[in-house]
């Protein structure tokens, strides 16, 4: 099978660079899959896992805050403000900050500016579900 070259690249640092079978990702309107030969798109991410199938079927996970997706001919780049490999997501500190942003948001004060309050509580949802499907699959 073909390859298509993969960048997945976060504000800090580049997280994966290497050739793929297929990517998986979290667009706006639904997840999508990107074969080599894949015409160009360009769409927003929204926060959730991003899977990266190797050669041999191995399949790499990560967890992005949100982003771009840009496919053109020979390669495919993943552009987020938070890009991290899903195995190094911390479950116990993600529940704990949910449950904190969940308090913050039960007992607004006027002091809280409610869109952040539910866009952070969505990134953690995102961070928990990619952990949880990470935990499916065995890795």
């Amino acid at each position: 099978m073909s390859t298509i070259h993969v960048d997945i690249v976060s504000a800090e640092r580049e997280i994966f660079a290497g050739e793929a079978e297929m990517l998986f990702a979290p667009a706006r309107l639904g997840e999508v899959g990107i074969l080599p030969g894949h015409a160009p798109l360009l769409t927003q991410l929204k926060p959730g896992e991003v899977r990266v199938q190797l050669k041999g079927g191995e399949q790499q996970a990560f967890y992005i805050s949100g982003g771009m997706l840009e496919v053109q001919p020979k390669i495919v780049t993943v552009l987020s403000d938070t890009a991290v490999r899903a195995h190094d997501l911390d479950e116990a500190a993600v529940l704990k900050a949910k449950q904190e942003a969940e308090e913050a948001l039960a007992n607004n004060t006027g002091k809280l500016d409610f869109t952040k309050a539910q866009a952070e509580l969505a990134e953690l949802a995102a961070q928990l579900q990619t952990i949880q499907r990470l935990r499916r699959r065995g890795g």
